[in-house]
């Protein structure tokens, strides 16, 4: 038997017209039950006593960790003093890489080994800084979770050596175009270490500006994950790049049929191509484990 051929009022035997009665029918039960609701949200309890260093009787906090940024891994050490509740005191040291953001690695179709087009030279930091660092929120948030912000500035030693063996002092690396119309390098690249001792230094400045968390309630082995701004300043600016360019082509040594190619032009001037670059800033990540005594 069909539902809408019972006895019912003609209102209600077609199925939209019983829809919008149950919709009727349901919303005036809704209104009629009583509802509650939270309208007030509990205040959030503070702390008492926060822990601090100095309230634990410790005055000094020594560690090391690692670095990771633009210009890749880093490593230093860190040493902290209380000179207050929640305030501190920092020094620290470093190794990092130095490198243009824009610099790609490529790996040789004939070697295999991996190169940077137009580098030129190598270059190692070691940043010395001295800064603040203040804890925030210490009454909101538990102890094993301390919330800080920092800042710190000092000067750095930039350390410069050769990508490459520049034989001729040409201010590029030499190549010659083989027969398959191939540039292949003509002068070697040095591995990681290997122009050390064609090393130059240039003093700089550098400088952090970041906000971190110190893990864990006890103070004797502490983590912490800090999230910053890092940068270097050299006033005369490093020479990573290329300072010059191939003019075109002179007949070299063993190879006149392709030639090698030339830095000046007719008139013996020099092609300038890459110029120094003085400002060097990345984000960074750094993990830091650490003890206070």
């Amino acid at each position: 038997m069909n539902f809408f051929d019972m006895d019912t009022p003609n209102f209600f035997k077609t199925p939209k017209r019983s829809l919008y009665a149950f919709i009727f029918v349901f919303t005036l039960i809704c209104f009629q039950l009583p509802a509650h609701g939270q309208v007030k949200q509990p205040e959030v309890r503070s702390a008492d006593n926060p822990k601090t260093p100095l309230g634990q009787g410790f005055d000094n906090r020594f560690g090391g960790g690692i670095m990771v940024n633009n210009f890749g891994f880093g490593i230093g050490g860190t040493y902290s003093h209380a000179i207050g509740p929640y305030s501190e005191f920092t020094f620290s040291i470093g190794i990092t890489g130095i490198r243009d953001a824009s610099e790609q690695s490529f790996q040789n179709f004939f070697t295999g080994n991996n190169v940077v087009p137009n580098k030129f030279n190598r270059v190692l930091g070691f940043p010395v800084m001295f800064g603040l660092k203040k804890r925030i929120f210490p009454r909101q948030v538990a102890d094993n979770f301390r919330f800080f912000v920092a800042a710190s500035a000092g000067p750095a030693l930039g350390l410069v050596y050769p990508y490459f063996e520049d034989d001729n002092n040409s201010g590029f690396r030499d190549f010659i175009i083989d027969p398959r119309g191939f540039r292949r390098p003509i002068e070697d690249r040095n591995s990681f270490f290997g122009g050390l001792g064609d090393a130059s230094s240039q003093l700089g400045g550098a400088g952090e500006i970041k906000i971190g968390v110190d893990l864990g309630s006890n103070f004797k082995r502490q983590s912490t994950l800090e999230i910053g701004y890092f940068f270097y300043y050299f006033n005369d600016g490093l020479q990573l790049g290329e300072p010059n360019r191939p003019f075109g082509f002179q007949p070299c040594p063993g190879n006149e049929l392709f030639g090698c190619p030339v830095a000046v032009n007719n008139e013996g001037e020099r092609r300038s191509f890459l110029d120094p670059q003085k400002f060097f800033g990345t984000p960074q990540i750094r993990f830091t484990f650490s003890g206070w005594w």
